[in-house]
């Protein structure tokens, strides 16, 4: 459990973070997850990667702690997501810095859109992984990764990030 935990649980932890978008939340949600895989390690089938298992448990985990949200913190998240339409000194080295742009335009995209995105760039799983973890067939994968490309592409645009390729 030592050697599993310290191989994944910074996936995990950025995974989890991810979609829950809430620190705390996604450090308790590790040890959730861990607590699962040692309970449940002899139901492993060996069927998937150790990795898309460990991510398909935390990305139950993280929707199940989503709908468990009280109003109260919807609210507070509500308010924090409310622009300031000024720029300040900050404000202005992060819209030059492209990683920065990135993640605001990727917090543009639908959850559904986010999660895949997430899952094949920065997880760099396969569509079939994806598939696996997410519970869906592989062509709405696919389908899904069109569509948020081609938004996240839209949103970068507007935010003044051309393609850093010819």
């Amino acid at each position: 459990m030592q050697v599993l935990y310290a191989r994944h649980h910074v996936k995990v932890f950025r995974f989890a973070l991810r979609l829950v978008k809430n620190e705390q939340v996604a450090e308790d949600l590790i040890g959730e997850v861990f607590l699962d895989v040692w309970r449940q390690a002899g139901r492993f089938e060996g069927r998937a990667a150790v990795t898309t298992w460990l991510l398909a448990i935390t990305r139950f985990k993280a929707l199940s702690a989503l709908r468990k949200r009280s109003d109260a913190e919807l609210d507070d998240e509500a308010v924090a997501a409310i622009a300031d339409n000024a720029d300040d000194p900050e404000v202005a080295v992060q819209k030059k810095d492209t990683g920065a742009v990135l993640r605001r335009c990727m917090a543009g995209l639908s959850a559904e859109h986010r999660e895949i995105i997430d899952l094949v760039y920065y997880h760099e799983k396969s569509v079939e992984e994806v598939a696996e973890i997410v519970g869906i067939p592989e062509n709405t994968v696919k389908t899904r990764m069109f569509y948020a490309r081609r938004k996240l592409a839209e949103l970068l645009k507007a935010a003044g990030v051309e393609r850093g390729w010819p």
